[in-house]
């Protein structure tokens, strides 16, 4: 996690000569209950307003690639504890202030990879690519979160949505990959949507140009 800071701390510094210097690094570990309790009261006496969450936090096990008949659970426990459960442990710490916003927005960044439909579908790219069980499953499992989160809050001003930026060039990818640049524009229209905007959607602008959205 002090590496982790350290980097956040960095981007803030690179911001600030750009710039943008309304922007601060806050530790976060969203496998560690201690430290989303510890963020939200940083970030508590600083605002009682929260416009926007992105949940962006992902792993995929050191890179393991394991078909089904190979998947280890340690593996899966160690991936759904950041794709999943992280997400929702910062979700739930947060949606007080979230709902002081009178726009606020929930952005949990998924993958196509986690397409049930796509999956099984013979006639996709993603049906042939099961190296990463686990992985994708946590995606899905996310994709499902983000479904309930939605419908639990479809009577407010919230947008939750998932959001595929694609595949893209970071060290998450070994860096092979899209330009992070157009990943990071993909979240960040959805996570600026207006009021008429989109909700409760699977979100993929890499694999659906026009209009963006994929099956689950």
């Amino acid at each position: 996690m002090i590496i982790c800071l350290e980097n956040g701390k960095q981007a803030v510094e690179k911001l600030a000569s750009e710039g943008l210097v309304n922007a601060e690094a806050i530790q976060l570990d969203v496998t560690d209950e201690d430290s989303v309790r510890n963020a939200r009261i940083e970030i508590g006496k600083k605002t009682d307003v929260l416009d926007i969450l992105i949940n962006n936090a992902g792993i995929n096990a050191d890179g393991i690639a394991e078909d089904a008949t190979a998947a280890s659970v340690e593996n899966f426990k160690k991936i759904y504890e950041t794709n999943v459960y992280g997400v929702v442990r910062v979700t739930t710490a947060f949606v007080d202030i979230l709902k002081q916003s009178q726009e606020p927005r929930i952005v949990n960044v998924s993958s196509n990879m986690g397409s049930l439909a796509l999956h099984s579908d013979p006639n996709s790219p993603n049906y042939g690519y099961k190296a990463f069980c686990a992985y994708s499953s946590s995606k899905s499992a996310l994709n499902m979160y983000t479904i309930h989160l939605a419908y639990e809050l479809r009577d407010t001003p919230f947008k939750v949505n998932a959001i595929c930026p694609g595949l893209t060039k970071t060290d998450h990818t070994n860096f092979f990959g899209g330009d992070v640049v157009i990943a990071g524009q993909r979240i960040v229209k959805y996570a600026l949507l207006d009021r008429e905007g989109v909700t409760g959607k699977f979100i993929s602008e890499e694999l659906n140009p026009e209009t963006g959205e994929i099956p689950w």
